[in-house]
């Protein structure tokens, strides 16, 4: 199944917008450059979520903006089906699943309905296995299963 990145977003924790929205990520084995998160949880440190999960919140009468579930990279497949160990290709870089995006406390305050509505498809977190360094908007995104 193939796609393409829709969208990618940085977060800060010293400026006044704290995410920031980007046309590319620069990134290694310890995650995002220039990202609050960099180098910090490695099984954590980028959030790969489908606009499925904006489509969904949107059927329930939620709007939200893109960027507003935390997701480093939106894309426009679903990769909710995949399981930790499975791998995504997004243009040159291989990415490995890690786990399903836990809920927080900021998805309630956004909306009450959302952490129950997302619970299983808010995201999924990803570590960087090989990289050519940077990912674009626009770049190809292949799923891989093991």
């Amino acid at each position: 199944m193939t796609g393409k990145v829709l969208e990618l977003f940085i977060t800060k924790d010293n400026t006044e917008k704290t995410r920031l929205k980007v046309n590319k990520i620069f990134l290694d084995e310890f995650g995002i450059y220039d990202d609050k998160f960099y180098n910090k949880n490695l099984m954590r440190s980028i959030l790969l979520t489908s606009l499925a999960s904006y489509k969904l919140a949107q059927e329930s009468n939620i709007t939200l903006d893109t960027g507003s579930l935390g997701e480093n990279i939106l894309i426009d497949i679903s990769p909710y089906h995949l399981k930790a160990g499975d791998r995504v290709q997004i243009g040159e870089t291989i990415l490995e699943i890690t786990q399903n995006c836990t809920l927080c406390k900021g998805l309630s305050s956004v909306d009450s309905k959302l952490p129950k509505l997302l619970k299983s498809d808010r995201g999924v977190f990803i570590k960087v296995i090989s990289a050519k360094n940077e990912i674009n908007v626009g770049d190809r995104v292949k799923l891989l299963t093991c």
